[in-house]
């Protein structure tokens, strides 16, 4: 598999293969002692000589090259993003499982919102916890966390005797949940070479729509057993993926980028060069971080002082909040806006609650059989399911922007239609074939450019725009933001919907999407094919004041 890549003269690129660049790296940078700890001027002598490189290229031919994926980050990124099958199984199953617990436990319309929605709203102290947590343990162990946390919720949810516990088994799967969510993109990021990353770091999209396709199906299949027994094993067989994940990350990769800010540079050197087209790309791709990982010094001019951190290996994220949230800098600012921006119109959206109560929304249609409603929604998952690939394949060839802007327009205009259709036939006497099929196709349409766009996009954007220093904990805020918006909407999605008709909501929604395409317009630059290390310069003041910089 191979992802065009044509650059550019003039402009700043990564990875460029150069034939002499490991050979003109200093000696102390190869062979790293004590430990493979940052010897005194290393870091600094890497990251001038990786910028000697980058200039030397810039003055020459341009250059066309493709970039092929690489094995190795594809197998870390496959085994990290399985942990999103959780969630998406854990969507796509509830939505046809309510309709056999409201009856089996005799629970309210309220009691519903609230046990669908507080997974999301649990799931946000998964996410705030999760950055500190995988600064302290890795992004490795913290997968696994994610993945115990959900299976012992899964078992709670499967054997639940009454309401009550089946609540606290939803308490305990969204805090699993919320770390799965942060650490997944986060770590498929630190591990992606630049040119493939878009890839890459969409895959939790993907499989977060291949889970609620599995849940779809599951509903389709337990539909006909006993209604006591079916809800029960359409949540508790969600525990095996979550086995599965916490035995397959055993054999992944520790991130490289968490390596060099512990001082393992000569582990960290290793997973680059596997997950590396050359070993002089690997160099290279080691010099940016080491650059990066310099704020664990108090000045580039004295790398034998630590800072405050004492030393890489005893630095946890200290301070990263203030910088974050209490005084920073103009670029940060922007980031952090940025970052939540797009986690907030991503749920506000309101494509989480519609996949939760797509059987209640095609029961307002007018279709009430419960075998046919469950059928709908498996169509609905094979349809997230392809147009996320489609996006996925196309991140790194078209760029973040053009996909998202697609996806948020696209569905402006499809709740417009799904609005449409259900006023009609809020107000017809009778249930036409037409305004069913309009909704249906509606929900289809909202669904799939919600796929190609904002789902996956959302991931990749936010795990990739934070600086080193500040990506564990600045994507734990940004997807805190973003379970917190998801479990609001989810709880109060029906008790707005009776108030102003499920055709008003949709409108509601609609207008939220053009409020978002313009935010994304005017405050997302593009990143593809940009390093990590050097996204952070997109959000400067020279180029977020010239409007034809975001696009560059």
């Amino acid at each position: 598999m191979t992802f065009s890549s044509t650059q550019k003269p003039g402009k700043h690129h990564d990875y460029h293969l150069l034939p002499d660049s490991e050979s003109a790296l200093p000696a102390e940078t190869t062979d790293l002692k004590n430990g493979g700890r940052i010897r005194e001027g290393a870091s600094h002598v890497l990251a001038n000589k990786a910028e000697s490189h980058k200039h030397k290229l810039l003055k020459g031919a341009p250059v066309h090259r493709k970039a092929y994926l690489n094995k190795y980050a594809l197998g870390g990124a496959i085994l990290a993003s399985t942990n999103s099958i959780l969630l998406g199984y854990d969507i796509g199953v509830m939505s046809g499982a309510v309709l056999y617990i409201r009856e089996n436990m005799n629970i309210s319309s309220t009691q519903i919102e609230i046990l669908v929605g507080s997974l999301n709203v649990c799931s946000l102290i998964g996410s705030l916890a999760s950055g500190k947590t995988s600064d302290w343990i890795g992004r490795r162990y913290t997968i696994i966390l994610a993945a115990a946390t959900f299976l012992i919720g899964a078992l709670l949810m499967g054997l639940a005797p009454s309401f009550l516990f089946l609540m606290a088994g939803r308490v305990v799967a969204g805090i699993g949940v919320g770390f799965s969510l942060m650490i997944a993109p986060v770590y498929v990021a630190e591990l992606s070479p630049a040119l493939t990353r878009g890839f890459l770091t969409s895959l939790p999209e993907v499989f977060i729509n291949l889970g609620i396709l599995l849940g779809y199906i599951a509903n389709y299949t337990l539909s006909g057993l006993p209604q006591h027994i079916n809800w029960r094993l359409m949540l508790g067989l969600a525990a095996f993926p979550a086995i599965i994940v916490a035995l397959g990350v055993l054999v992944m990769p520790e991130s490289p980028r968490w390596l060099v800010v512990k001082g393992r540079i000569s582990e960290a050197r290793e997973v680059l060069i596997k997950t590396s087209e050359t070993k002089e790309e690997a160099e290279l791709r080691l010099a940016e971080i080491l650059k990066a990982a310099s704020f664990l010094y108090k000045s580039p001019d004295d790398s034998s002082s630590l800072g405050q951190a004492g030393s890489s290996s005893n630095w946890h994220g200290q301070g990263v909040w203030k910088e974050l949230l209490l005084s920073p800098s103009r670029p940060i600012r922007r980031i952090v806006i940025a970052a939540l921006g797009v986690n907030f119109f991503m749920q506000a959206s309101g494509n989480d609650a519609v996949v939760y109560y797509s059987p209640e929304v095609f029961r307002d249609a007018g279709i009430h059989n419960k075998k046919q409603l469950v059928g709908v929604t498996v169509i609905m998952g094979i349809t997230k399911t392809l147009f996320v690939l489609v996006s996925a394949f196309f991140l790194d060839r078209f760029g973040r922007r053009p996909l998202l802007l697609l996806g948020s327009a696209g569905m402006a205009i499809s709740l417009a239609g799904l609005g449409l259709g259900s006023k009609y036939l809020e107000y017809s006497n009778n249930t036409p074939g037409w305004a069913i099929a309009l909704c249906v196709v509606a929900v289809c349409a909202a669904a799939s450019f919600f796929s190609i766009g904002l789902g996956p996009i959302t991931w990749v954007y936010s795990s990739e725009i934070f600086p080193l220093r500040l990506r564990a904990q600045g994507s734990s805020l940004a997807i805190s933001v973003n379970r917190l918006v998801s479990g609001l909407v989810a709880m109060t999605f029906l008790s707005i919907s009776r108030e102003i008709t499920f055709g008003g909501m949709f409108f509601a929604l609609a207008g939220i999407m053009v409020v978002g395409t313009i935010f994304f317009y005017y405050c997302l630059p593009e990143t593809k094919g940009k390093s990590l290390e050097e996204i952070e310069a997109l959000f400067d003041d020279e180029v977020c004041e010239n409007p034809k910089a975001l696009v560059s």
